[in-house]
Order: structure tokens, then C-alpha cells, then sequence
């Protein structure tokens, strides 16, 4: 049966009966109390990435993948991030496998691309909060790209910690859509900080957005990070 629903995976698109994919369904399953059981089944989906199946086939392998992957796939998943097609599903289960190789598949993958596949996967840098991508990162966020320089600061605020709260403060982006990201990326890196019970470190991002030529509300979130910082209430 199993060896039926890969075969029919080949050519599967979500108009067809999903029943007959069934069979892949359970094996994954059955699979996470078995490393060895595990593995194949990660080898055999990692297959019809690199096949000519059709695109919801390989969308459903990526969704298989995010619950089974390891490094094993990564390969495969990274050549999938070029793709128009196939790109976000691929970046979808790099995101979410805990594997320190997903994380590095992804940065190298950020100068490669262009556009819409681009600011994905800085946004999937972004949601694993991968501190070792803080660099390229800093590099876009005056990036000629207002788009991916947005989403560049966007990423860095999710990452935290100083080195991504170091290139915020550094970035002078002309764009104003770039420079609200900046400080929006800003105060969500104060606000980690706070929550973490940091807040020596959250104070000086707090008092440089509570600026003259911030907006009000702003100012406004400065104000209460300040006062959180020493413990008082707004």
C-alpha cells in the first residue's frame, strides 16, 4: 500500500482523492518512535523533491517534512528555494526543522534571490530567530530594495539581542516604510529584552526612540519602556 501511494504522490494535485495518500500519512507517523523507520521515510520523501512530481506533490513532501526532517533533507529543500513554485513550502519546512543545517541552507540562500522568494526567506531567518544570520541581515536593511529592507529589520527585531539591536540603531534607511520597520523592529527588541528581565539593556533603546522626531505613539511605548525599566508603572 505504501509503495501504491507514492506512486500515486507522483502525480497527486489537491483535487484528487487525498485517501490515497493515506498510506504516507501513517507511515510518518508510525515513524516517530522509530529512528531507523524515521530515516527511510525521510529518504523517500526527500526523493520526489528532486523528481519531476507534480508541485502539490512536492508541497505535500514539505509539509511531511516539517514534522520528520533532519539534515538528512535539507539538500533537497534547499534546491527547492530558487523555485517560484516550490519556494515557500521549502522555506515553510527549513523554518521549522530544528537542525542547525536548515538555518544555514536559508542564509545562503538569501543572496541568490530576488523579490518575493527573498523576503521570505528572510522572514524564515526572522521566525528561527537565527542570530548567526544577524550580519547579512544588517546588510539589507539599507538595501535599494525597500521591500527586502523591510523585511530585513523585521527579521532583525524578531532575532533580538544585541549584536541585531546594534544594527537597528546603526541602520539610517531612507525609505519611510524601511525606517517605521527599523523602529518597530526596535521596540520589539526592547521588549524581549524587558521580558527577559533584561532590562539594563532594554533602557538605552527605549530613551533613543523616545525622541523629538519619533511619532507620538512611539514616544508613547518609549515612555512605558523607561518607566517598566525602573520598575514603575505607566
Amino acid at each position: 500500500m505504501l509503495d501504491a501511494a507514492f506512486e500515486a504522490l507522483k502525480s497527486y494535485d489537491w483535487g484528487a482523492d487525498v485517501k490515497l495518500l493515506k498510506p504516507i500519512d501513517e507511515a510518518v507517523v508510525a515513524s516517530s518512535d522509530d529512528a531507523a523507520a524515521a530515516a527511510k521515510m525521510e529518504e523517500r520523501l526527500a526523493s520526489v523533491l528532486g523528481s519531476d512530481a507534480s508541485r502539490d506533490a512536492k508541497d505535500y513532501v514539505c509539509r511531511k517534512l516539517m514534522l520528520i526532517g533532519t539534515a538528512a533533507s535539507v539538500p533537497a529543500l534547499a534546491a527547492l528555494l530558487p523555485q517560484e513554485k516550490n519556494s515557500h513550502m521549502a522555506r515553510y519546512a527549513l523554518e521549522r526543522m530544528p537542525a542547525p543545517e536548515a538555518a544555514k541552507a536559508l542564509r545562503e540562500a538569501l543572496p541568490k534571490l530576488k523579490g518575493e522568494l527573498k523576503i521570505g526567506v528572510i522572514s524564515s531567518l526572522g521566525a528561527r530567530r537565527d542570530a548567526a544570520s544577524v550580519p547579512a541581515l544588517a546588510s539589507l536593511v539599507n538595501d535599494t530594495d525597500a521591500a527586502a529592507a523591510a523585511a530585513a529589520a523585521t527579521a532583525l527585531g524578531d532575532i533580538g539581542g544585541a549584536e541585531a539591536a546594534k544594527a537597528l540603531t546603526a541602520a539610517n534607511p531612507s525609505d519611510p516604510n524601511v525606517k517605521t520597520a527599523s523602529v518597530d523592529a526596535l521596540l520589539v527588541s526592547a521588549e524581549r529584552y524587558l521580558a527577559d528581565g533584561k532590562n539594563m539593556q532594554a533602557l538605552p533603546i527605549y530613551k533613543q526612540l523616545n525622541a523629538a522626531d519619533q511619532p507620538k505613539h512611539v514616544k508613547l511605548a518609549a515612555t512605558r519602556g523607561i518607566l517598566a525599566c525602573a520598575g514603575k508603572k505607566s
